[in-house]
């Protein structure tokens, strides 16, 4: 089985034509006109959409196809491309129909094309059969096709995600009643797997965790979407920070000018006190964050806004870190990320001991 020339599989790039509509109205004679491989025995289509996609979105080489079939076939009576095909003049038979049958149907109609609308499962029952009727190599074939109608867009598996929440949310019973207070640790937990996988430069892991933590905003999205008096969705989080990122990128989606990532960090922070208007530079600075990082963020607000306020004097190692935490910031150095790491040369240090014990 071959796939149609030129083209790819669901997922590997978006629909050709972009035009959710189908194409005019041909008689019988101009659709055979359309040019395709010369067989006798005419041609069995396995036509393959993406779910993700929007339907009746479908490529003009599949809409090509399905205008000039003999017949049409799909098995799900609730497929989600039906509506469409009906409306664009496509009679569709609701059928199940084994390898054999359109075999016969092909060869004996003396070069018939049937094109099988396949379901979000796929067909493997068919597949398999044309695939051993093929090998047998006793029998008159018709020209067997792979031809992929829709292609996942780029972030297409989100949709599934946001689907499968749903799902979840309203039949587990342990999902069912999270609040955002529930889950509050649970995000703090994955941010800081996530902060490890990166320092440990484990790829695998780091791909897990960026999911664990994606799992949080669209669990917490879902959650708010059930607030009786102020709902909002995992559409309006995601256009909340679409509209917040190209604001603050007037360089790239506006008519302003930046060369350098200091440039860019001033339009960055230029945009962002016009939208906060806020009365101290300290508002926004999460207090619940780790300490070092707390006043590292506090150093960086000081100094980028030029305000004159001297670290304050006193006793004890805490105001000693205060002043190790700023001198780190100035100096362009994380003081959280460099304590994690020389605590975890520490613990290695901990454990070569042992075993040397």
């Amino acid at each position: 089985m071959r796939p149609s020339a030129g083209r790819g599989g669901a997922g590997e790039r978006p629909a050709a034509g972009g035009n959710g509509g189908a194409p005019a109205q041909k008689n019988r004679t101009q659709r055979k006109a359309y040019a395709r491989p010369v067989n006798d025995s005419g041609r069995i289509i396995l036509l393959t959409t993406s779910h993700r996609v929007a339907p009746g979105l479908l490529s003009w080489p599949a809409w090509e196809a399905l205008r000039q079939a003999d017949r049409v076939l799909c098995a799900d009576p609730a497929h989600p491309q039906l509506p469409y095909l009906r409306e664009a003049g496509v009679d569709v038979e609701h059928a199940t129909a084994t390898a054999r049958e359109l075999v016969d149907h092909c060869v004996a109609g003396g070069g018939r094309d049937v094109v099988v609308l396949t379901t979000a499962e796929g067909d493997s029952a068919l597949t398999d059969g044309l695939a051993r009727l093929a090998g047998s190599g006793r029998e008159d074939m018709p020209a067997l096709e792979l031809l992929p109608g829709a292609y996942d867009l780029p972030g297409a598996r989100l949709l599934d995600l946001v689907q499968v929440m749903d799902r979840i949310r309203g039949a587990c019973p342990w999902t069912g009643i999270r609040t955002h207070e529930d889950l509050a640790k649970y995000g703090l937990e994955e941010m800081y797997e996530l902060l490890e996988a990166i320092e440990t430069g484990d790829r695998e892991a780091l791909r897990e965790e960026l999911g664990d933590v994606l799992l949080q905003v669209v669990f917490h999205a879902r959650i708010a979407q059930d607030d009786p008096d102020e709902p909002f969705s995992v559409d309006d989080v995601a256009g909340t920070i679409v509209d917040k990122l190209i604001h603050r990128h007037p360089h790239v989606f506006g008519e302003e000018s930046a060369e350098t990532p200091e440039d860019v960090k001033a339009h960055w922070l230029r945009t962002k006190a016009d939208e906060k208007r806020r009365d101290s530079v300290t508002e926004g600075v999460p207090l619940g964050q780790p300490a070092l990082a707390l006043a590292a963020k506090l150093a960086s607000r000081v100094r980028t806004e030029g305000i004159d306020v001297a670290l304050p004097a006193g006793e004890g190692v805490g105001y000693e870190l205060l002043a190790l935490a700023a001198r780190a910031e100035a100096d362009g150095v994380d003081p959280e990320t460099a304590l994690r790491a020389a605590a975890r040369t520490y613990r290695d240090a901990i454990r070569a001991a042992e075993r040397a014990g």
